[in-house]
């Protein structure tokens, strides 16, 4: 039941864009215990998380009346309004139950960037938590009491600033200067805030070189490593991330960190057989805004599925011939049989209710005669003279080409074989809606798609390696011969 001296918002008489708007305006100038009432015709627990996330845990949230029809939240302030000025998030411990109080203000400190602030309102002065969060993260935060009992403490933690900036604007970190645990998480955290064409400064009293092969591993090749001073008493190292390359096409960009593929595969950007494309030329096809597209590839790659940080770019041909033979070739060899099997049992069984069934085991058999032919030929024909062209560059000797047609010419028909599978395969996604499984779908469905997609994975993978590294290099060493 609503107050008289309470503040009701009309969801619906506002203009939609205003409208989350003036519940927060509404809301911040409530005092502790004053209340507003949203009025709407659905339940806008959408404002709850987002009251939650930006003001933190300073209200209660009571359904006064919860539909069909109409919607009325009373929305009551919990603690003084000042401590949320400047949007500072601030948490309200009392409420939180008990065995959860210290992991959540954990939890909201280590998702603060340095420079924000939370406030943590509590009955009693919290000092041991300040001894726990100066023992797991340094003197990385300040403490500053804001009120100091008797009824309630308000502490403001702010993140330090990482770093301070030299005259360039750079930030510069002196490494020495910082606790042992911080220094590699520091230089990532920092390093993780760059824009493309930004840079820090890496301050140490050694070779910080290290820190270069773990940020290649775990960022990638998006990174310049430019020694400043180098020794003996100080390094200082610019570390630059690098800006979107328009020219880099995406078989080049996977070439040099095939976790990158990750994004390709979000957008559904195909980065095999398209891989001669540039990021917007691929974007421009398919209507994707390419900025977005560029951003995402200058970010780490979180939970990439493909083969982890393996640098096949700088691998010997010869020996990335043989990996993908002892790999993905093994692999086709090992999987087709079974899947082509799969396809013909489940069209059979599920086709007339499901007649892409039909449609996808036709492309599994075109898939698996088309494969079974082109692997023999990369075998007994293509690879070997990978290996030939290598090995004329490495001993010097004459070369002569075979029957006067460049290693291009003869790929080619290898690639438009590559062409016609991958297209195969994208055919088979379509028309299986990404491998979703019907209600009525067996397990011999659900193994089916499953293998599908294995496969897919694996063999654009497989395709990638040859027609963006294998093929390019082995033709560029041969026109460097001849």
């Amino acid at each position: 039941m609503q107050t008289a001296n309470e503040t009701i918002i009309n969801v619906q008489e506002i203009e939609p864009r205003l409208r989350h708007q003036t519940i927060f305006q509404v809301f911040d100038t409530l005092q502790e215990g004053e209340s507003l009432v949203i009025h709407n015709n659905h339940d806008p627990m959408p404002v709850y998380y987002q009251l939650m996330n930006t003001r933190g845990n300073i209200f209660n949230w009571d359904y006064l009346q919860n539909g069909p029809e109409w919607w009325d939240i009373r929305v009551t302030r919990t603690v003084p309004a000042h401590l949320s000025e400047g949007g500072n998030l601030v948490l309200n411990v009392p409420i939180i139950e008990p065995k959860h109080k210290h992991e959540t203000i954990f939890h909201v400190f280590e998702n603060m960037n340095p420079g924000e602030s939370f406030i943590i309102h509590n009955d009693h002065d919290p000092k041991p938590l300040y001894y726990q969060l100066l023992n797991e993260h340094g003197e990385s935060f300040s403490w500053e009491y804001l009120t100091q009992g008797p009824q309630w403490w308000d502490i403001k933690v702010t993140i330090k600033e990482l770093a301070p900036l030299n005259k360039e604007g750079e930030t510069v970190i002196n490494v020495p200067s910082l606790e042992p645990k911080l220094k590699h998480p520091t230089i990532f955290k920092t390093f993780d805030t760059l824009q493309p064409g930004e840079s820090l400064i890496i301050h140490n009293d050694h070779d910080p070189k290290p820190v270069y092969y773990q940020l290649l591993g775990e960022r990638g090749d998006v990174f310049t490593w430019e020694y400043l001073q180098q020794g003996p008493q100080w390094w200082d190292i610019r570390v630059t991330r690098k800006g979107a390359d328009d020219h880099a096409t995406i078989g080049q960009i996977a070439a040099k960190d095939l976790r990158k593929a990750e994004v390709f595969k979000k957008y559904g950007i195909d980065f095999c057989c398209g891989g001669k494309k540039t990021v917007r030329e691929a974007c421009a096809e398919k209507g994707i805004d390419a900025t977005k597209v560029e951003q995402e590839l200058q970010q780490p790659v979180q939970g990439a599925v493909t083969s982890g940080t393996l640098n096949y770019d700088e691998w010997n041909l010869g020996f990335l011939a043989d990996y993908i033979v002892n790999t993905h070739h093994n692999y086709v060899r090992k999987y087709l049989p079974e899947i082509t099997g799969y396809a013909k049992k489940v069209a059979k069984v599920h086709g007339d209710k499901h007649p892409e069934l039909i449609q996808i085991n036709n492309l599994v058999e075109t898939v698996n005669k088309e494969l079974s032919e082109h692997l023999a030929d990369e075998e007994n024909k293509i690879f070997p003279l990978v290996k030939e062209i290598v090995k004329t560059k490495d001993t010097g000797a004459a070369y002569t080409r075979k029957g006067n047609n460049s290693f291009a010419y003869l790929v080619k028909a290898t690639e438009e074989e590559h062409e016609s599978v991958g297209d195969a395969m994208k055919e088979i996604r379509r028309l299986s809606k990404n491998y979703a499984i019907p209600d009525d779908g067996c397990t011999s469905y659900k193994l089916l798609y499953k293998m599908l997609d294995e496969f897919e994975n694996d063999l654009f993978v497989h395709i990638h390696l040859e027609n963006n590294i294998l093929f390019p290099k082995a033709e560029e060493i041969e026109k460097s011969i001849l």
